[in-house]
């Protein structure tokens, strides 16, 4: 294939850059027509690739693209990809406009890279599974019938998506769901997720008095929202780094010895970590490595907190409210909704009365084990080999695609995770990239993954 990506590079960047192009933010309600487009662009390409049929299929929220060639196999790949992608705020950090993509050096290493919102999450990594069925169709390669999914809500959580699955189910119908929307472990070693973590997400509202007051006549004698919802956050982990919630590790499985051993055979840097994040040390749940920190472990962060004046100047208020939102990831046997009450419950019982707490859930989903013996694990895995010369590392990955746990259960069938990004790739923060390399790679990888299933 690495012909057939050098005759055709120039047209690949063309039709990436036209997906590109389009702010697809799924979390903005002003980018609804802009979600159209998109999904109407990957219509088009879905069909000059070669699909027998691609279409424009309405949710209830942002629509679905599907599309499939037929050619009489006995397997089926299902591909799934999502076209939305994340606001691409704070905009001042941008060195490039997000969505006028670029072709540029990276600073670090010299090499180029796609530069531009979604270059890597997802639509570069959903453009190689086309341009690898393009060049598999073209050149009289392509041994299984094939069905795309693309659909514009996986950075919302998917609301929308499993009922139109459930209502599918027959025009889905196929052996794997094959994935590229994760990250390698590092550039040295390839590796191959074999689960991901789920998440229950929520926003936390505190409120103290009607109005906002002033801080002179007031304060000291009224509670302080912002001051109360940051003691009740931080009360939420101890001293060991562990979530304090009752029962929010009731169904965790404790891997073997065996098991973390070989988890823990990924090549890790600590130092190169810690260089690349430009910090001095590490911190965690006590009695475990960064690898399965981020991978075996569940965990509770804080992603937003707000409240009061934050503008230029003084402006001497104590607030009447304050917000936070908070994102759990979750492991196998977690169950979402249990994990959203139990938060609930626990800030509900240890909120002081001197301020009125309201908890909204905002996304919910679970995560998923696969097998590393399937035979089209070992058919990536080969295809991966041959491609980096190293054969790829069986990996859990530390994020969420709350969708493909639902695929998994309602199709009956098993996701193949082959994720080409890299951590420097900076997704869902300014300046998100795809290297070249990693590019094409991901494309020679996919194509062979057809001729060794």
């Amino acid at each position: 294939m690495k012909k057939y990506i050098q005759d055709n590079r120039d047209r690949f960047f063309d039709e990436l850059f036209s997906l590109l192009r389009i702010p697809s933010i799924s979390a903005r309600p002003e980018h609804k027509a802009d979600m159209y487009r998109c999904a109407q662009r990957l219509t088009e390409l879905l069909k000059e690739a070669g699909a027998d049929e691609a279409g424009v299929y309405e949710t209830a929220g942002h629509p679905v693209v599907f599309g499939s060639k037929d050619i009489g196999a006995e397997r089926t790949v299902l591909v799934y990809g999502h076209y939305d992608v994340q606001p691409v705020e704070p905009l001042e950090k941008w060195r490039t406009d997000p969505f006028e993509p670029v072709i540029a050096k990276d600073p670090v290493s010299g090499e180029e890279a796609i530069y531009a919102r979604g270059a890597n999450d997802d639509k570069g990594q959903l453009f190689m599974h086309l341009k690898a069925f393009e060049f598999l169709l073209r050149t009289g390669q392509l041994r299984h019938n094939v069905k795309f999914i693309f659909e514009g809500e996986e950075e919302i959580g998917s609301p929308s998506l499993p009922a139109w699955v459930q209502a599918h189910k027959e025009l889905l119908r196929a052996d794997v769901i094959l994935v590229s929307d994760t990250t390698m472990i590092s550039e040295k070693v390839p590796s191959i997720n074999c689960g991901m973590r789920g998440l229950a997400y929520l926003e936390v509202t505190v409120t103290g008095p009607n109005k906002d007051l002033h801080s002179g006549h007031y304060g000291g004698a009224v509670a302080n929202p912002i001051h109360e919802l940051c003691a009740l956050l931080a009360s939420l982990h101890d001293a060991d780094g562990r979530v304090t919630i009752p029962g929010f590790y009731d169904d965790v499985v404790e891997l073997s010895a065996e098991d973390r051993a070989l988890l823990n055979r990924a090549p890790f840097d600590m130092e190169e970590y810690k260089k690349f994040l430009d910090i001095k040390e590490v911190k965690g749940e006590k009695g475990y490595t960064t690898l399965e920190r981020t991978a075996i472990r569940p965990c509770l962060d804080v992603c937003g907190i707000w409240g009061g004046y934050t503008g230029t100047g003084a402006k001497t208020v104590l607030p009447s409210v304050a917000h936070a939102k908070v994102s759990m990831r979750l492991v196998p046997n977690q169950r979402s909704a249990q994990i959203t009450r139990l938060f609930q419950e626990h800030l509900q019982r240890i909120a002081p009365p001197c301020v009125k707490v309201d908890i909204t859930p905002c996304e919910g989903g679970e995560g998923f084990l696969i097998p590393i013996s399937s035979s089209a694990y070992q058919a990536a895995s080969r295809a991966m080999t041959e491609v980096y010369g190293i054969e790829p590392v069986p990996a859990r990955g530390g994020g969420s695609i709350a969708i493909l746990a639902d695929m998994q259960q309602i199709l009956g069938i098993d996701p193949l995770l082959m994720g080409f990004g890299l951590e420097r790739d900076t997704i869902h923060s300014p300046n998100e990239s795809y290297l070249l390399r990693q590019l094409f790679a991901g494309m020679e990888s996919i194509a062979l993954f057809y001729r060794y299933w």
